[in-house]
């Protein structure tokens, strides 16, 4: 087990599974963190650059989100993640956007699909789900569209 983890394309989902044990889930491996999800995201964003505050500024500023806001762990390959609940929680778990396929909602849990084919249930409702995806949506296409943005040389 490790202490550490390096969110990369490759990750699925951090998952909680008590206050300071994370399950990661990979594309190809599920490893154990000795570390609380919402720290692993904290740290992340302080290793690419920035730090959880700023982020959620960030995307305050670009789509207007306080509560349960998508972050931008990684700007230039757009790792982009979700909370399934509340981040103040310890339950809180986090999805990323650029791997999830498609998801289903069964009475107060959700199957998550993955691009690897990975199903996951979550202890999370279809609604809250279906509201998390469409934020971090609005969260990616905004940055997309920024990225794309020609710059005119000034006269």
């Amino acid at each position: 087990m490790n202490d550490k983890y390096t969110i990369n394309a490759d990750t699925l989902a951090i998952i909680p599974i008590s206050k300071k044990k994370t399950r990661v889930y990979e594309n190809d491996t599920v490893l154990t963190i000795n570390r609380n999800a919402n720290k692993i995201i904290a740290d992340n964003c302080e290793y690419f650059g920035s730090s959880y505050a700023g982020r959620k500024k960030g995307t305050l500023e670009l789509i207007g989100v306080t509560h349960k806001a998508p972050i931008i762990i990684e700007d230039s390959n757009s790792l982009i993640f979700f909370p399934t609940s509340s981040p103040r929680l310890n339950d809180c778990g986090w999805i990323s956007l650029n791997n999830l396929d498609s998801y289903k909602g069964y009475a107060d849990d959700s199957i998550l699909s993955f691009q690897n084919n990975l199903k996951l249930q979550v202890n999370v409702s279809n609604r809250i789900i279906d509201n998390q995806v469409l934020r971090a949506t609005r969260l990616e296409a905004i940055i997309r569209k920024r990225k794309n943005i020609k710059k005119t040389p000034n006269k």
